[in-house]
């Protein structure tokens, strides 16, 4: 708690100096003296540092967010805006800062809460709720609770996934649904991602609550712990360091990750994939885009949001952030339309359950792992 008042303090402190900075070196470049010359310089001050806010749009995001910078400086040109990107961390840490800074934002919009945070931010209201755009056909579905204030941009499966190749040399038939995975010829094989400290894991959880039932989703987490599982604390040392189809080529065939994930290890003439998505195990994970309440620049953090949804820049979410466009005029890849399909029926939880009974599921998920 400490360390989270310092930075808040240090937030507004920072803020303050600039301000006067900005007053005493606009006092000291002018000749006029006296009360009239004193204002002149601060209404100068002010409008120079309105100016600059104008002429840049600061946006925060998850740390996975990824746009070609053809498109960026596209947007640039087009708008007159600069674009200034801050990683934040995970959809949890970003969320998170959000609530912290919500008295004095770090920036003019954000893009990366999903559907497990959305009600937090919401309630919070750390979001402009008169922000509002046109949104593509069919994305009014993602919507939380009817709210722009929110806007979806892209949506993905978060799922279990294998490496086929390992199986095969094995001559073991791979897993297909979360029921499997508890079975003897599965142990020690399986790495999953801490709800705790991971946004794809408690996407995951999620899904076992939303498969098992608040009532069940426990003991399977038991089973799942006792048949082996190792758990992580998030997604890139779960499928870069332990999975063996990864990076690390580790010594775990089976993942949690996403149902897009396959694209990313296609082979180099392009018709197969050393690694599949069990579908019977996905959940749907919707990122969303908002305008910041008390945004320097609220126009601009809503032309960021234009540009999110426009059909060149929902074309390149699938290749550069692995997540599945909500514009239905964006093209997909090859390797995505072939690799990296979704599921006809995902679980589905409601965000408002989501937000209501998270902590409960996470204290839940900690007794039963022992984590």
């Amino acid at each position: 708690m400490t360390s989270i008042h310092l930075t808040r303090r240090a937030l507004l402190t920072g803020a303050g100096l600039t301000a006067l900075g900005a007053t005493l070196a606009a006092c000291g470049s002018r000749t006029t003296t006296g009360s009239e010359g004193t204002n002149a310089a601060a209404s100068d001050a002010a409008a120079t540092a309105a100016g600059d806010a104008g002429k840049k749009v600061t946006v925060l995001t998850h740390d996975s967010f990824n746009v070609p910078d053809e498109l960026k400086e596209a947007f640039e040109k087009g708008t007159g805006y600069t674009l200034e990107i801050i990683p934040s961390g995970d959809t949890g840490e970003l969320t998170n800062k959000l609530v912290l800074t919500k008295d004095a934002p770090l920036g003019d919009a954000v893009f990366g809460i999903d559907n497990t945070f959305a009600s937090r931010a919401l309630s919070e209201q750390v979001l402009d709720t008169t922000t509002s755009v046109t949104l593509p056909d069919g994305a009014d579905q993602y919507l939380v609770d009817g709210s722009q204030a929110l806007v979806p941009i892209d949506f993905g499966e978060v799922c279990v996934n294998i490496d086929t190749k390992w199986f095969a040399d094995k001559g073991l038939t791979p897993p297909a649904t979360f029921e499997d995975l508890t079975r003897p010829e599965y142990k020690d094989l399986f790495v999953a991602i801490n709800p705790s400290t991971s946004s794809t894991g408690l996407a995951f959880l999620v899904a076992t609550v939303g498969h098992f039932g608040e009532d069940g989703f426990a003991q399977y987490w038991k089973d799942l712990k006792a048949n082996g599982t190792k758990i992580v604390e998030g997604w890139t040392a779960a499928y870069e360091t332990d999975f063996s189809a990864g990076e690390g080529q580790g010594a775990y065939p089976i993942v949690v990750s996403y149902a897009s994930s396959p694209a990313a290890t296609v082979s180099d003439d392009g018709t197969t994939s050393s690694t599949a998505a069990l579908l019977a195990t996905s959940t749907r994970q919707v990122e969303y885009a908002g305008v910041l309440a008390g945004a320097a620049n609220p126009e601009g953090g809503k032309a960021f949001i234009e540009w999110m949804l426009s059909k060149d820049v929902q074309t390149s979410i699938p290749d550069n952030m692995y997540m599945y466009p909500v514009n239905p005029e964006a093209t997909l890849s090859e390797k995505i339309t072939k690799f990296g399909k979704t599921s006809d029926a995902p679980v589905v939880v409601s965000a408002a359950d989501i937000s209501a009974k998270r902590e409960n599921w996470l204290a839940t998920w900690t007794e039963a792992v022992g984590a």
